[in-house]
């Protein structure tokens, strides 16, 4: 799985070992990877950049014959910088469908975590909200072009979680950061879990997530 060194990332992983599944994670922080990776069962922890394509490639290659396929890596901003727009579009777009098409011959699910800006964009959020509405429209393609072939692929649409990444955007918005408010990382990873550990009768496509408490 990718983006396994942040909060939602690393969740799902423990959460997969912990569920009997053998881990290939992948992220750019080297020392918080080697962390997930020893709490979810001695995983395999491959330390990269998937935007870009030779790191892409060569995860590729140690990652040949997985089954399942989590993506959970990406880049958030505001603004209307349109380089930053080019890195968001790279992370968080472009570097998924790579990979997800490098790996696609051997995959019986791949999981998409997206966000609820991938349903509905807020003001100001524009740019982060068109990778996820875009991303949404991979996995909806995908999934018509490989159910037939026995594969499920899932969109999850995650709601204000308390990471990291959701502390620095109530930061941006001069709010108090109050994570007991929110989701947690492992509320998203339940899910995720449920969705895989279906009857190969069923697949769950879409599911939105969100805080049951307004923060």
């Amino acid at each position: 799985m990718t983006g396994a060194s942040g909060g939602i990332g690393d969740a799902i992983a423990v959460s997969l070992a912990r569920s009997g599944a053998s881990l290939l994670v992948a992220g750019r922080d080297q020392r918080r990877l080697a962390s997930v990776a020893a709490r979810a069962g001695g995983a395999i922890a491959v330390a990269g950049d998937l935007s870009l394509a030779e790191d892409a490639n060569a995860l590729a290659d140690i990652a040949a014959g997985v089954d399942i396929l989590v993506h959970c890596a990406g880049l958030y901003g505001r603004g209307e910088d349109p380089e930053e727009f080019a890195r968001m579009l790279g992370a968080n777009l472009v570097a998924p469908y790579r990979l997800t098409h490098l790996l696609l011959e051997s995959l019986t699910d791949v999981v998409f975590v997206n966000s609820s800006q991938g349903l509905n964009a807020s003001p100001g959020v524009g740019q982060f909200a068109a990778t996820q509405h875009g991303l949404k429209a991979v996995a909806d393609a995908l999934r018509a072009e490989v159910n037939d072939a026995g594969t499920r692929v899932l969109s999850v649409h995650v709601g204000r979680t308390a990471t990291s990444r959701q502390e620095r955007i109530f930061a941006m918005e001069g709010r108090p950061y109050t994570p007991e408010r929110l989701m947690q990382p492992s509320d998203v990873a339940d899910v995720v879990v449920a969705a895989l550990t279906l009857p190969r009768t069923a697949e769950m496509t879409s599911v939105s997530i969100r805080p049951m408490m307004k923060a």
